[in-house]
């Protein structure tokens, strides 16, 4: 394995040039793993870097490395960090821990009272989040904001989400609540996690398992009419 640095900052207009191989890249990860993402445009990830709102990742010679994106819902009460990738050839040398550690801090630094949330159904994330202080919660403990929800609508599991009321679907929701802490962890989902990576692993297997075939089933039984 090769020894790369990596300079990992937040996002200009410098890095403009980036957005579509960023998009590009977000789109056939999700096709790699078999599951969706709310799709991205560029100029969407163009529009974050000009808002000081993301963190990208260069090789000292300016190559793509990495990038992750803050969203921030109801009026600034909830945040997201959205969209983190790692260039394929830069994995497995823990640069997405680095860069979720960074957009985790510029989220706390914009946003210093509000709730930091995501949806992820990679365990890698899940342990990362896990050991920045996050916990499982229910989505009912997420955002209400329908802005936020109506980025699911490009999602392939859509209708997963929309047959449970919004209430789960292949994702893991991942709550941290720098105000109640303590009163986070009491509504965590499990606790035994640990911060345990093959635990996560187990979840997001178990989970994906269970909803993709509840969509089976019901796409069958409606085959039937």
């Amino acid at each position: 394995m090769e020894n790369y640095s990596f300079i990992i900052k937040p996002a200009t207009e410098k890095h403009l040039h980036y957005a579509e191989t960023i998009t590009n890249e977000m789109e056939q990860s999700a096709k790699a793993r078999g599951t969706g993402i709310a799709k991205r445009s560029p100029e969407y990830i163009k529009t974050k870097m000009l808002e000081g709102k993301a963190v990208i990742a260069l090789t000292e010679d300016g190559v793509w490395a990495g990038f992750c994106y803050i969203e921030a819902w109801g009026h600034g009460k909830f945040v997201a960090n959205s969209g983190l990738i790692v260039a394929p050839e830069f994995r497995k040398y823990g640069l997405a821990r680095r860069i979720k550690t960074e957009i985790f801090k510029l989220s706390r630094e914009k946003y210093p009272d509000a709730k930091i949330f995501g949806l992820t159904t990679g365990a890698a994330v899940m342990k990362i989040n896990s050991d920045l202080g996050y916990v499982p919660v229910a989505y009912a403990d997420l955002t209400d904001d329908e802005e936020f929800w109506k980025g699911c609508n490009s999602c392939v599991n859509v209708e997963i989400l929309k047959s449970k009321n919004r209430q789960n679907c292949l994702c893991t929701a991942m709550l941290y609540d720098p105000a109640r802490k303590a009163k986070t962890e009491e509504v965590a989902l499990r606790k035994d996690f640990k911060k345990n990576l093959k635990l996560f692993e187990r979840w997001t297997r178990l989970k994906k398992s269970i909803m993709l075939n509840i969509k089976k089933t019901k796409n069958k039984t409606l085959s039937l009419f």
